[in-house]
This record gives C-alpha cells, sequence and structure tokens, in this order.
C-alpha cells in the first residue's frame, strides 16, 4: 500500500474513533490539548493533529498507543486497521486490559458487604446507571 494511502487509511480510522468517543474532530487544539494531558513525551501541537486529521501524517508508535488507549481501539487497527489478535476483534476493537483501582475485587467485596442495605441500594442504582450510559454509547 502507498504512503498516500496509508496516511487516508489512518485519518479515516482516527476520525471514526473520534466520533465514537464523541470528540470533537473539528477543534485540533483541543484534541491537542487532551492527548498532551496523557503523553509524557514532548507535546503535539494542533498544527501536527491537523495533519493527523487531514491525512497529512501518521504519528509515531508512541503517540499511536496513546491514541489507542485514549480512543479505546486498539493500537493495531488505529494504525493498520488489522484484526486484534490480542482482543480477538476486528476493526473498532477495544482495549480491555485490566485496570488497577486501588481496590483489590476481595477488599471491594468485602466493604460492600459492611454498608447498610440502603446504601448497598443506592450503589447498586449508580451501577447500573453507569452501566446504562456506557451500553448508550
Amino acid at each position: 500500500m502507498a504512503l498516500v494511502d496509508e496516511r487516508r487509511h489512518f485519518s479515516k480510522r482516527l476520525l471514526e474513533a473520534l466520533r465514537k468517543a464523541r470528540i470533537d474532530a473539528s477543534s485540533p487544539t483541543r484534541i491537542a490539548r487532551e492527548f498532551n494531558l496523557r503523553y509524557h513525551g514532548s507535546p503535539v501541537t494542533a498544527q501536527s493533529v491537523r495533519k493527523w486529521l487531514t491525512a497529512k501524517s501518521v504519528p509515531a508508535q508512541d503517540k499511536i498507543r496513546v491514541l489507542a488507549d485514549w480512543l479505546k481501539v486498539s493500537a493495531q487497527w488505529l494504525m493498520f486497521g488489522a484484526h486484534d489478535s490480542a482482543t480477538g476483534q476486528q476493526g473498532w476493537a477495544l482495549n480491555q486490559e485490566p485496570r488497577d483501582y486501588g481496590v483489590e475485587n476481595s477488599a471491594l467485596s468485602r466493604n460492600f458487604e459492611r454498608l447498610n442495605e440502603s446504601h448497598k441500594k443506592i450503589v447498586l442504582e449508580i451501577v447500573r446507571a453507569l452501566l446504562a450510559a456506557e451500553n448508550k454509547r
């Protein structure tokens, strides 16, 4: 595949991932700002982001990984549009790596059981509402 085609296909996938993540692709400045909050290297400029969005350039692999994690897609899909063997999903493959929130499941379960019944109901309602909101995305 020609380099021009690779850039064009990357741009399409990036725009799709931004759309699905409900991030306004018409503001490269906002995207750059949000990206830089997550990236630990030299900050990217709005002009760099604009080049990604308009198929003028493709970011380096370390930036691809940060974009993928932020947008909850696989880096492999974002870069190549390929099947992600790690998740077994084609295309829009969510990163489902376990995250450490500083609480073990067993401790969380024990703490939940220590709550009174009305507080347990509140926690369950919050969890259900969050799950419903995620399912609407």
